[in-house]
Formats: C-alpha cells, sequence, structure tokens
C-alpha cells in the first residue's frame, strides 16, 4: 500500500503498482541478500492488508526475534508512511522520521511511490525490498533456518501449483478487486469490479463450505491473504469501498471461516481495527473528504463461536500455535474486539 498521492484516490482510475523494488533475501544470498538474524527491519501498517500478510506470517512462524518490525501511523502523508507512534517520531532502530528516507537511500527517483511492506537492511539503512507477493513466500521458504520450533509450513511444496491458482484469484478479484472497485471513476467500471468481487467470494464460500481451509488441511498463505481481505471487508470495504452486495457478517461460510482464522493465534492477535478504519477512512479524501470515521460495525461478532473445526483439519499440520504476543507488539485496546 502506497502513500503517493492519497488525494487523488476516486479522481483517477485505479491501477496498482508493480513493485520496483524485487531483490529477494535469500538462504544462499544470491541477490547480496544473505538471511541473518538481525539484519533487517520488516515495515508495515496495520491498516495495509499487503503489509499485514507479513506480520501474520512472520508471527506464525516464529520470526520475532530474528526479524524486528516497524510499526507506520496508518495516517501517511504525501511524504509516505511516518513513525509518528514511536519517541520522537522516529523509528528506534532505523533512526528514520519517514519509509522513504530508505527507499531514498537505495534509489533516486524511483517509480511507484513508497509502500509498505518494506524489508530494509539495517546496516545501511537501505531498502532491500518492497515486493509484497514474494516478502511472505520467502519468509515461509527461505528463512526456515531461523523459524521456530513448530512452525508450519505455510507454502507446502507439494502444494504449491494449487495455492499459487488459488491465490491468483483471490488476488485479481478480492484482495485487488475491492481497490479496483473503490476507486473506481465510472460505473462501469465500478460494476465490473464489484461484480467480480461478489462473484469470486461466492465461489470461495462454496470451495470453504466442506473443507475447512483453501487448500488441503492445513493453514497456508492462501489463507493469510484471502484473510486480510475479509477481516477488513465490512468495516471498510463495505461502506468505504462501496463493495456492499452484502456484508461478510450475512454469508455464513465466509464468516465462519473469518471467524476462525481471527481466533487462530497469529491472526486476530495482529489486526487492529482502529489503524484499518482511521487509514481508510481518513487517507483516501478523494472518496472520503470529511474524514469520518464511522463507529460501526461492532466488533464482538468476531469472538463468537465458529464451529469450523467439525470440518475437521489441522491448524499447524504436524507443527504447533505460536506463543502469546510480544509485549512490545501487542495491539492496544481500542483495535481490539471488546
Amino acid at each position: 500500500m502506497s502513500g503517493d498521492g492519497n488525494r487523488a484516490y476516486g479522481h483517477r482510475t485505479f491501477s496498482r503498482s508493480r513493485s520496483h523494488f524485487q531483490d529477494r533475501i535469500t538462504a544462499d544470498g544470491r541477490d547480496g541478500w544473505p538471511v541473518e538474524a538481525g539484519r533487517y527491519r520488516l515495515v508495515v501498517s496495520r491498516a495495509c492488508p499487503w503489509a499485514s500478510r507479513a506480520v501474520i506470517s512472520r508471527r506464525l512462524l516464529g520470526l520475532e526475534d530474528a526479524l524486528s518490525m516497524a510499526i507506520a501511523d496508518p495516517i501517511q502523508d504525501d511524504r509516505s508512511w511516518r513513525f509518528t507512534l514511536d519517541p520522537d517520531g522516529r523509528d528506534p532502530v532505523l533512526g528514520i522520521r519517514f519509509l522513504s528516507e530508505a527507499y531514498d537511500k537505495r534509489e533516486t527517483g524511483y517509480p511507484g511511490g513508497v509502500s509498505v511492506p518494506a524489508l530494509v537492511d539495517v546496516p545501511s539503512g537501505r531498502l532491500v525490498t518492497n515486493d509484497y507477493q514474494r516478502i511472505t513466500l520467502d519468509l515461509a521458504t527461505e528463512w526456515t533456518a531461523l523459524h521456530r520450533a513448530g512452525a508450519p509450513d505455510l507454502y507446502p511444496a507439494d502444494r504449491r501449483d494449487e495455492i499459487d491458482e488459488v491465490m491468483a484469484e483471490v488476488y485479481e478479484d478480492v484482495n485487488n478487486g475491492v481497490y479496483r472497485a473503490g476507486f473506481a471513476t465510472h460505473q462501469k467500471e465500478y460494476e465490473e469490479a464489484c461484480t467480480a468481487v461478489f462473484r469470486r467470494l461466492e465461489l470461495l464460500g462454496e470451495r470453504l463450505s466442506g473443507q475447512r481451509y483453501l487448500v488441503g488441511d492445513t493453514l497456508t498463505e492462501a489463507d493469510i491473504r484471502l484473510f486480510t481481505t475479509l477481516v477488513r471487508f465490512d468495516a471498510v470495504y463495505h461502506g468505504h469501498f462501496k463493495c456492499n452486495r452484502w456484508k461478510l457478517a450475512e454469508h455464513p461460510v465466509l464468516w465462519a471461516y473469518a471467524r476462525d482464522l481471527f481466533q487462530t493465534p497469529g491472526f486476530g492477535d495482529t489486526v487492529d481495527f482502529d489503524h484499518i478504519k482511521r487509514h481508510y477512512y481518513q487517507v483516501h479524501t478523494g472518496i472520503n473528504p470529511t474524514g469520518i470515521v464511522p463507529l460501526g460495525p461492532d466488533l464482538g461478532g468476531w469472538l463468537s463461536p465458529h464451529d469450523r473445526a467439525e470440518l475437521g483439519g489441522r491448524p499447524f499440520g504436524d507443527g504447533t500455535a505460536p506463543g502469546p504476543v510480544a509485549p512490545g507488539e501487542r495491539v492496544a485496546a481500542q483495535g481490539r474486539p471488546a
């Protein structure tokens, strides 16, 4: 999610930029960036669904001690994501006020704006990658030497073709589809995007009616990618992005699936509804010029029974659930269901 040109949303046709910086941090360091505990910092916003994938993956895999995390203010400005949640408005590890400073150390005049998630090389302060599609896959497959004991396999080799196929459909129609609907500038453009969102959601609901997870009987990267859109659906996409054919809470299968994931350690305990709502409603002034943040929806339902365990499945496969959230990374009370 980029902080570039916030006021333009709703006034120009939406097109998601490709990640400009596509270096990879790998076990063999083939791009010049070897996996190394403590060397890199993950910069995220809890408001951003793309960044939230990395937050969830990092927690499920137990990489907290190996990969530190910076959380940006959900209200960014045209200078980019800000570290105004930290003392003196500076990230305590990188020493910078804006994520753009790490981008500028890597390259000047780069296209695509300043986006999260971003991985920054701590010693040099330079951005390594903002490739949101690849970062989590590499955390699952290249960082294995630093995974916690009992970490799940989120991208199992024997299921990758199916996972990739599901993720491609989810990305096109759901993850990115809600943005194409919300930032549409013409009626036909909006209707086509919105129709595709709900057509895909219905198909996903059919798929999940007889199985607990999207691929196989364990959690995978595919579930993470769908969850980060579903958890934002009623809070922001239904109203703010006009994806209002029905609410997630009105779809029995998808609502139960989303609650199952939310109540799984590593998912809901990373979600900050306060950051999510304030970001979308206050930053996208092109489609919400008043900046007023709605009071609803009621979040209590996220903690209600889901009964999805009756479908079987083993959330973490042969592994185990992650432990408690690190004290410095707990979501504040105003961002959690009561």
